[in-house]
């Protein structure tokens, strides 16, 4: 079963809200360090924190990543990005390379990238943030990158758990985050969010539905299309 205590925590995405708290609740349940990752790394006001530039999508900064962290025992697959409006024809050539290579690329390169790191070492773990959004596509090539890193997590459950590695998906939907800043649903507490993934790592868990939104979505995979989507019915 994995346990923060003892551990050594990368977090990618540090510096926001939701990596903050990766940081800090890691340390709260005994992690002994957390490499806190970024493009452009932040200062911290503990010695256990260890700042480390790490930019997803640059292959090269992956490889400098896994050399500057060989203690790593669990990984969490925090950053991201968003795009300014729902419709994936409407998004520029831009926005959709990038979503790509932050939100499913450079996850999916970083766990291959550390996996012997995590093979090697006892009690280790992945972490990938997914989205509610993975179910549902309404935001386009966010939505469909999110859905590609689900899948790309089941994989690599498969391939890791050989390997004694335990990989958690976690699903939720908007976040009280400057990236949800224009959402005016109801948004789930950062710090509520890392408590209730950091619960469900140490139970063991495959899988953390973190809010209402995700559980709902989740169970209307087995609906027909038209009740997922009612427009299509509509047409």
């Amino acid at each position: 079963m994995p346990s923060l205590d003892g551990s050594v925590v990368l977090v990618t995405g540090a510096n926001g809200g939701i990596g903050t708290q990766f940081v800090h609740q890691a340390l709260a349940r005994g992690a002994a360090k957390v490499y806190a990752s970024a493009r452009t790394p932040r200062t911290w006001d503990d010695d256990r924190v260890v700042p480390l530039q790490l930019d997803v999508t640059d292959p090269a900064s992956v490889r400098a990543a896994v050399a500057a962290a060989p203690d790593v025992t669990v990984l969490v697959n925090n950053a991201g990005t968003s795009v300014s409006s729902p419709g994936i024809l409407q998004h520029t050539d831009e926005e959709i390379r990038r979503n790509v290579e932050t939100n499913f690329l450079g996850p999916l390169v970083l766990a291959r990238a550390f996996a012997p790191t995590l093979s090697a070492a006892e009690g280790a773990a992945l972490v990938d943030v997914h989205s509610a959004l993975s179910w549902y596509a309404v935001a386009g090539i966010y939505s469909a990158t999110k859905a590609a890193l689900w899948s790309a997590t089941n994989s690599l459950r498969l391939e890791l758990q050989p390997a004694g590695v335990h990989v958690l998906g976690v699903h939720v939907g908007y976040v009280d985050t400057p990236m949800a800043e224009h959402a005016t649903d109801p948004k789930l507490d950062p710090a509520v969010l890392v408590q209730r993934v950091l619960d469900g790592l140490e139970a063991g868990a495959y899988e953390v539905l973190a809010d209402e939104t995700s559980v709902q979505l989740k169970a209307g995979l087995s609906a027909p299309l038209e009740a997922v989507y009612p427009q299509l019915a509509q047409a």
